[in-house]
């Protein structure tokens, strides 16, 4: 038999010819990918945590000249908790959600090798929204599990850009963890801030209710009707808050940039701190175009990624959340940034009588 290769496994899955057109399957009938996400029954958690660190974030470019830059993804299905008791099956980059942010410079070219291990049991690949080319990269990437693709792209536009899986069946993977950012900084660089954060929202369809205890299976009908029964930041419910992996931290005073992700597949997030604003905001991730002042909410819209800033006057919880906060108090879209220091009652006084 002939050994399977990646045109083969183009041709298997209908890359390059009306699905890869479309951008997805067909929905006449359900795919290799549909049949094994209804099939996976495993209840084994092969990873403790799947919540990326918000703050493991490349450092800002600080040369003045363009250069390459290699990068590795590889796509990993792993089973973890989404919230205490809860299993799922996941699909990611590197092992986290949402995957590694790869941070370039304008005229940069990006050196990528994909590698999907042996291990998974479906094709992948990478579409960067950074990127001139068929597909944003994703018919060169595609690869069948066992195998690994090469890529190269020179990042001509600045801003903060969404990378996502892109095979057919692409919003299943979505869903189920591939995305994240490639932030393309301008010539000039970003303004100095004293820290920054790296948050990914999106949701997950299951077969049963948020909080039923046990494994739960991807439920694609639910998909169908939009109708998830968790939307996460990180990928875990309340992950980056005091009762899940902890929040970020600042002392007050400090000024921190929020780059944000709507993977999705389909829900727009109305991303909102709970207790300030965004003092700048960098509308759909541009950072050529005119920033916004003292914004309260932000529509991000699935397939966009945005960059904010925050001010920290005051001590406390500032609460990161989609707006549509039933999403918030009943499925789990929640991050917290913790700032720490003295009180200042000439800004905010929680007890003025005393």
């Amino acid at each position: 038999m002939p050994r399977t290769n990646r045109r083969t496994v183009l041709q298997g899955i209908g890359l390059g010819g009306a699905a890869s057109l479309a951008g997805c399957a067909s929905e006449t009938a359900p795919s290799a990918t549909d049949t094994t996400m209804q099939q996976q029954t495993t209840t084994k958690t092969t990873t403790d945590r799947v919540a990326a660190d918000p703050t493991d974030i490349p450092d800002p470019i600080d040369r003045s000249e363009p250069k390459t830059v290699s990068r590795t993804l590889r796509a990993e299905e792993v089973t973890a908790e989404i919230e205490d008791g809860v299993t799922f099956d996941y699909m990611t980059y590197d092992g986290q959600i949402p995957g590694p942010m790869i941070r370039v410079r304008r005229g940069d070219t990006v050196d990528l090798t994909f590698e999907n291990p042996e291990e998974n049991t479906m094709p992948h690949n990478v579409d960067f929204h950074a990127c001139y080319g068929p597909g944003g990269g994703a018919d060169a990437t595609t690869v069948p599990p066992g195998e690994s693709a090469r890529l190269r792209f020179k990042a001509t536009y600045p801003g903060a850009f969404i990378y996502h899986c892109a095979v057919p069946n692409m919003d299943t993977h979505i869903s189920a963890g591939m995305f994240g950012i490639i932030l393309v900084e301008p010539e000039d660089g970003l303004p100095a801030v004293d820290h920054e954060f790296y948050v990914g929202q999106h949701e997950l369809y299951t077969d049963k209710r948020a909080g039923e205890s046990g494994h739960h299976a991807f439920d694609t009908e639910a998909m169908r009707r939009e109708e998830p029964s968790y939307v996460l930041m990180n990928g875990e419910k309340y992950a980056l808050t005091p009762d899940g992996r902890g929040p970020m931290t600042v002392e007050t005073g400090d000024t921190a940039r929020v780059y944000f992700v709507t993977g999705g597949p389909n829900l727009t997030s109305s991303f909102h701190p709970i207790g300030n604003v965004w003092k700048e905001l960098y509308p759909k991730g541009s950072l050529t175009s005119r920033t916004q002042k003292y914004i309260e909410t932000t529509p991000v819209r699935p397939g966009t990624a945005t960059v904010a800033t925050m001010d920290f006057p005051v001590p406390g919880g500032v609460k990161l959340v989609d707006h549509s906060l039933t999403r918030v108090a009943r499925k789990g879209c929640m991050a917290v940034i913790a700032a720490e220091g003295e009180e200042k009652p000439d800004v905010f006084d929680p007890e003025p009588d005393q």
